[in-house]
């Protein structure tokens, strides 16, 4: 799938976003090794701490498919510069990923690439998985 068709999927969940307290709505889509897409928004909650990113719902809706292994992620907002995900973003997709491709577009199209190793290069892992 090209970064533009994953862009544009990730521009029509940003739409579905629940940001009435930052007004930062963004969205994703991930693109799993299989090349199904999953999108997500982000949902915001008046105790802020139990909001949650876009990135962070796309991973639990591809989860929730039976999905675990990711090769592309693109993330959408409408801030004049591109924007990466977040560290507790990057934590989580790291943990499914240790190779991820990154795209990121802002409201006026710059986009930027980037790759999750390079987002976060000493990523936590406290012990390897059994099932990798």
């Amino acid at each position: 799938m090209s970064d533009d068709e994953l862009i544009a999927a990730a521009r029509k969940a940003q739409g579905l976003a629940y940001a009435p307290y930052s007004g930062f709505p963004v969205g994703a889509a991930l693109l799993s090794t299989d090349g199904r897409v999953f999108t997500a928004a982000n949902v915001e909650n008046a105790s802020i701490g139990l909001s949650v990113c876009a990135e962070r719902n796309a991973v639990a809706k591809a989860l929730s498919e039976g999905t675990r292994d990711f090769e592309k992620l693109a993330v959408v907002t409408d801030s004049d510069e591109p924007v990466m995900p977040c560290g507790v973003c990057r934590q989580v997709l790291w943990e499914f990923s240790h190779d991820l491709a990154i795209v990121v577009e802002s409201a006026g199209g710059r986009r930027a690439t980037t790759t999750i190793g390079e987002l976060l290069p000493h990523a936590f892992t406290s012990f390897e998985r059994s099932d990798r």
